[in-house]
Protein backbone atom coordinates (compact mmCIF):
# COMPACT_ATOMS: atom_id res chain seq x y z
CA UNK A 1 0.00 0.00 0.00
CA UNK A 2 1.29 3.62 -1.07
CA UNK A 3 1.54 6.47 1.83
CA UNK A 4 -1.52 8.22 0.00
CA UNK A 5 -3.11 4.86 0.26
CA UNK A 6 -2.19 5.05 3.65
CA UNK A 7 -3.10 8.71 4.51
CA UNK A 8 -6.97 8.10 2.69
CA UNK A 9 -7.01 4.97 4.76
CA UNK A 10 -7.60 7.15 7.77
CA UNK A 11 -10.67 9.13 6.19
CA UNK A 12 -12.59 5.87 5.88
CA UNK A 13 -11.43 5.32 9.44
CA UNK A 14 -12.54 8.56 10.40
CA UNK A 15 -15.93 7.94 8.65
CA UNK A 16 -16.64 4.49 9.83
CA UNK A 17 -16.12 5.31 13.88
CA UNK A 18 -17.76 8.91 13.25
CA UNK A 19 -20.76 6.92 11.80
CA UNK A 20 -20.71 4.12 14.65
CA UNK A 21 -20.24 7.37 17.33
CA UNK A 22 -17.18 5.43 18.71
CA UNK A 23 -15.57 8.29 20.35
CA UNK A 24 -12.29 6.16 21.28
CA UNK A 25 -11.74 4.98 18.25
CA UNK A 26 -12.67 8.42 16.44
CA UNK A 27 -9.86 9.96 19.08
CA UNK A 28 -7.47 7.46 18.12
CA UNK A 29 -7.53 8.59 15.24
CA UNK A 30 -5.90 11.60 16.05
CA UNK A 31 -2.21 11.99 17.51
CA UNK A 32 -1.31 11.27 21.23
CA UNK A 33 -1.14 13.90 23.34
CA UNK A 34 -3.38 17.75 23.72
CA UNK A 35 -1.42 19.17 20.64
CA UNK A 36 -4.09 18.84 18.05
CA UNK A 37 -7.02 21.38 16.68
CA UNK A 38 -10.47 21.16 14.80
CA UNK A 39 -12.16 23.50 12.90
CA UNK A 40 -15.52 22.50 12.63
CA UNK A 41 -18.32 24.31 10.37
CA UNK A 42 -20.06 25.55 13.84
CA UNK A 43 -19.25 29.57 14.35
CA UNK A 44 -18.32 28.39 17.79
CA UNK A 45 -16.16 25.00 16.65
CA UNK A 46 -12.62 26.39 16.91
CA UNK A 47 -10.90 23.93 19.29
CA UNK A 48 -7.61 22.68 20.33
CA UNK A 49 -7.00 19.81 23.00
CA UNK A 50 -8.49 16.31 23.10
CA UNK A 51 -10.92 17.32 25.53
CA UNK A 52 -12.49 20.04 23.51
CA UNK A 53 -12.23 17.93 20.56
CA UNK A 54 -14.14 15.19 22.31
CA UNK A 55 -16.67 17.38 23.22
CA UNK A 56 -17.40 18.66 19.56
CA UNK A 57 -17.77 15.18 18.38
CA UNK A 58 -20.55 14.13 20.99
CA UNK A 59 -22.46 17.29 20.57
CA UNK A 60 -22.66 16.17 16.85
CA UNK A 61 -23.52 12.53 18.07
CA UNK A 62 -26.42 14.38 19.79
CA UNK A 63 -27.61 15.64 17.64
CA UNK A 64 -27.39 13.77 14.24
CA UNK A 65 -26.42 10.31 13.37
CA UNK A 66 -24.09 10.13 9.86
CA UNK A 67 -25.39 7.49 7.53
CA UNK A 68 -22.16 7.53 5.51
CA UNK A 69 -19.32 9.96 3.93
CA UNK A 70 -19.66 10.28 0.14
CA UNK A 71 -16.31 11.25 -0.56
CA UNK A 72 -15.66 13.79 -3.80
CA UNK A 73 -12.39 15.61 -5.33
CA UNK A 74 -9.75 15.15 -3.40
CA UNK A 75 -6.11 16.03 -3.18
CA UNK A 76 -3.42 14.23 -0.89
CA UNK A 77 0.42 15.72 -0.83
CA UNK A 78 3.14 13.78 1.20
CA UNK A 79 6.49 15.41 1.82
CA UNK A 80 8.31 12.58 4.21
CA UNK A 81 6.59 12.28 7.66
CA UNK A 82 3.65 15.30 6.80
CA UNK A 83 1.08 14.85 4.57
CA UNK A 84 -1.99 16.72 4.18
CA UNK A 85 -5.33 15.88 2.54
CA UNK A 86 -7.89 17.96 0.80
CA UNK A 87 -11.16 15.95 0.02
CA UNK A 88 -14.87 17.42 -0.57
CA UNK A 89 -17.45 15.63 0.48
CA UNK A 90 -20.82 14.95 1.48
CA UNK A 91 -22.01 13.22 4.58
CA UNK A 92 -25.35 11.59 4.56
CA UNK A 93 -27.10 12.17 8.27
CA UNK A 94 -29.95 11.65 9.94
CA UNK A 95 -31.69 14.46 11.72
CA UNK A 96 -34.80 14.30 13.85
CA UNK A 97 -35.74 11.26 11.66
CA UNK A 98 -35.20 13.49 8.52
CA UNK A 99 -32.26 12.56 5.60
CA UNK A 100 -29.81 15.22 5.44
CA UNK A 101 -26.91 16.18 3.27
CA UNK A 102 -24.27 17.88 3.97
CA UNK A 103 -21.68 19.03 1.62
CA UNK A 104 -18.38 20.16 3.17
CA UNK A 105 -15.06 20.74 2.35
CA UNK A 106 -11.80 19.37 4.55
CA UNK A 107 -8.42 20.07 4.82
CA UNK A 108 -6.53 17.32 7.52
CA UNK A 109 -3.12 17.14 8.46
CA UNK A 110 -1.17 14.33 9.53
CA UNK A 111 2.33 13.34 10.74
CA UNK A 112 3.28 9.44 10.23
CA UNK A 113 3.95 7.88 13.60
CA UNK A 114 6.02 5.20 13.03
CA UNK A 115 4.41 3.05 10.30
CA UNK A 116 1.16 5.13 11.15
CA UNK A 117 -0.14 8.14 9.72
CA UNK A 118 -2.61 10.07 12.42
CA UNK A 119 -4.28 13.43 12.38
CA UNK A 120 -3.01 16.04 14.25
CA UNK A 121 -5.39 18.79 12.69
CA UNK A 122 -8.87 19.46 10.58
CA UNK A 123 -10.61 22.07 9.27
CA UNK A 124 -14.42 21.54 7.98
CA UNK A 125 -15.75 24.41 5.72
CA UNK A 126 -18.90 24.95 3.59
CA UNK A 127 -18.24 26.60 0.28
CA UNK A 128 -19.79 30.25 0.06
CA UNK A 129 -23.15 30.48 -1.89
CA UNK A 130 -22.46 34.54 -1.43
CA UNK A 131 -20.67 34.49 -4.40
CA UNK A 132 -21.46 33.43 -8.11
CA UNK A 133 -18.81 30.91 -9.72
CA UNK A 134 -16.41 32.19 -11.44
CA UNK A 135 -15.83 35.04 -8.75
CA UNK A 136 -13.19 35.80 -6.35
CA UNK A 137 -15.48 37.68 -4.11
CA UNK A 138 -19.25 38.17 -3.69
CA UNK A 139 -20.67 41.19 -5.69
CA UNK A 140 -23.52 42.67 -5.69
CA UNK A 141 -25.98 43.12 -8.73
Amino acid sequence: MSEEQKVLATLEEYASAYCAKDLARLMGIFVDGDRISLIGTGGDELCSGRNAIASVFERNFRDATALRFEWGWTDVAVHGDAATVAVALVIHLNVANAQVLVPVRWTVSLVKAGSTWRWVHRHASVAADSQDEGYAYPIEN
